[in-house]
């Protein structure tokens, strides 16, 4: 057996939390591959290195002198070594840096750097080999992730590599420029290297042991998730749930590859295995709850609208046109009603107005803003009659008013609209009718 392992930057923030990675990885042969990221925040009141890297590189970028900044960045680093008792020196890499952030070699360049020291340090602790992630991912020249040449590249290298470390978060364009994924692409790299390396396991430790059923800022102690699949994922990512970075599991998912989310400081905890399918029945109707705040709705009345050919396109194609992305479209014999992000309307609300006016010719149009999106997804709701009904009498006895609701054909996920001022209580009405009373 192989596995991938991946740790966070909590994980990884100081000597202690290394010297735990450095047991859970020595605890099994089979994790032979590891992803790291930058070193996080040790303390409330830290700040992380990549933020560090940010805001000296925007020094550098500006002529402003950047010295003390790096050498913090440094100290950080050497605080790492010197806990681990290396034989390690890192001043031939700062200068390469310090040098690059005076050409201005890029904020994407700057950024990737916390990950690539902490593999440098990580490879040296563990005696694995370490390869630079610029070497083997590769996005093309308009900065898009390139699967198939990076997968074919990095699959070779490491056939040759019983184990190694490869850094998370970055990869490098075809001319060599460094280019980084979004924040928490660490997670990607991991399910990139889990896919070359043709692993049974991709291992994604953390500080959390696993996915909860609800955010524990809005429920105490929450249920943990035992079993998930991609599908359920990636409503529940889409929709606000951030243990992992929803764009992670499609490299594993096509190959067939589970993936574990552990807990760092808890490495007995069994965490969650996430599947692409399974026989498992799940222990409550609802695998989780998650949602978004800032939505805004437009209602377009129009009779006989459901007799009109194309009505539904015209209206968002005025959306289409102002580039504004719509979240879900419920809609009635003479109703329709678009959901979008309320940050991205409002600067274009009367544009697009007009264009579903000129496009549409609607009989009133009527707005509402400060709403939230909240998904209540899960497999076991296929055989459970009257999951909609209970939420509706959830809802009605926490008082709060439902402004939409919209089920997919999958009936896997139940979207529901209330009010910003309602989230967090129709998110403990959902849990405590599904979870705690388990009507």
């Amino acid at each position: 057996m192989k596995k991938v392992v991946k740790f966070g930057g909590s994980s990884l923030a100081s000597a202690e939390q290394f010297e735990k990675v450095g047991k859970i990885i020595r605890a099994d042969k089979a994790r032979c591959y590891v992803v790291p990221s930058a070193p996080g925040k040790r303390n409330s009141k830290d700040t992380k290195v990549t933020d560090m890297l940010y805001n000296t590189y925007a020094l550098a970028e500006s002529d402003d002198a950047f010295d003390k900044e790096l050498d913090a960045i440094k100290a950080r680093y050497q605080e790492i070594i010197d806990g681990l008792k290396l034989k390690l020196s890192l001043d031939k890499e700062f200068e390469v840096i310090r040098e690059n952030f005076k050409k201005k070699a890029g904020s994407d360049y700057a950024a990737s750097r916390g990950e690539f020291l902490n593999g440098i340090i990580m490879a040296n602790y563990l005696g694995y080999e370490f390869i630079d992630a610029a070497e083997v991912i590769f996005f093309d020249e308009d900065g898009n992730f390139m699967p198939d040449h990076t997968n074919e590249v990095l699959s070779a290298r490491l056939a040759d590599t019983p184990k190694a470390v490869v850094p998370g978060f970055y990869g490098a364009k075809l001319d060599g420029s460094v280019k980084t994924f979004s924040r928490g692409g660490s997670d990607i790299t991991g399910s990139i290297v889990a896919k070359a390396a043709h692993v049974d396991v991709y291992e994604n430790w953390t500080d959390v042991s696993g996915f909860l059923i609800a955010d524990p800022r809005i429920i105490d102690n929450p249920k943990g998730i035992d079993t998930i699949t991609y599908r359920e994922l990636r409503e529940l990512s889409y929709m606000g749930a951030t243990v992992l970075h929803e764009d992670a599991i499609f490299p594993v998912r096509k190959e067939g590859i589970p993936i574990n989310i552990r807990n760092t400081n808890a490495p007995k905890d069994n965490g969650t295995w996430i599947v692409e399918s399974t026989c498992q029945k799940p222990k409550y109707v609802i695998t989780g709850i998650a949602g978004k705040k800032g939505f805004c709705s437009i209602n377009i009345e129009k009779d006989l609208m459901n007799s009109e050919i194309g009505f539904g396109r015209k209206v968002l194609q005025a959306f289409e046109e102002n580039e504004i992305s719509f979240e879900h479209v419920p809609s009635g014999i003479d109703t329709m009603t678009v959901f979008v992000h309320q940050s991205e309307f409002m600067e274009k609300e009367q544009r697009v107005l007009a264009a579903i006016h000129k496009l549409a010719h609607p009989d009133s149009i009527d707005l509402e803003s400060d709403l939230a999106l909240i998904a209540v997804v899960g497999r076991g709701m296929r055989q459970m009659r009257g999951t909609a009904g209970r939420i509706f009498s959830a809802l009605a006895h926490a008082n709060v008013n439902v402004k939409m609701i919209d089920q997919g054909s999958s009936e896997l996920n139940i979207i529901i609209g209330v009010k910003n001022e309602d989230f967090d209580a129709a998110i403990r009405a959902i849990y405590n009718i599904f979870v705690e009373i388990q009507l």
